[in-house]
């Protein structure tokens, strides 16, 4: 036996925010939403993701790297450019001591960091 990840929850101050970066730059769709929570997903095999809006998210800046973080690999373009497209939608570059790897460090706009690596793979299949 065994289990899957069917949902990544990730608690935030502005669900609408962070649920617009990541539908943008993930292409997936928003698929369901209620008072504090906004839900989006790509292939019905793949994880959602779940925003949610946390009081706690709120509190001081983060002093350190997150415990878990988000990697994403370009589908149909190389690792600059897809980093300038998600610069424009809002993400920003960080330099978290990183030297010069093969991997763009970016954050997602409450700054959740998150890399752009320069390894392309196929585009997730449809959703239907």
């Amino acid at each position: 036996m065994a289990s899957r990840i069917s949902e990544l929850c990730i608690n935030c101050a502005d669900p609408e925010t962070m649920a617009a970066f990541w539908s943008r730059a993930l292409g997936y769709p928003e698929v369901d939403r209620d008072e504090t929570s906004i839900e989006i997903a790509g292939a019905s095999n793949r994880p959602s993701i779940l925003f949610i809006r946390s009081d706690g998210a709120t509190g001081p800046p983060k002093s350190g790297p997150n415990r878990l973080h988000i990697d994403l690999s370009p589908t149909d373009c190389d690792r600059d450019t897809e980093v300038r497209r998600l610069e424009l939608l809002g993400a920003t570059r960080l330099d978290i001591g990183q030297g010069s790897p093969s991997w763009v460090v970016l954050a997602d706009p409450e700054g959740n960091e998150f890399c752009v690596l320069n390894s392309r793979i196929p585009p997730e299949p449809d959703a239907s």
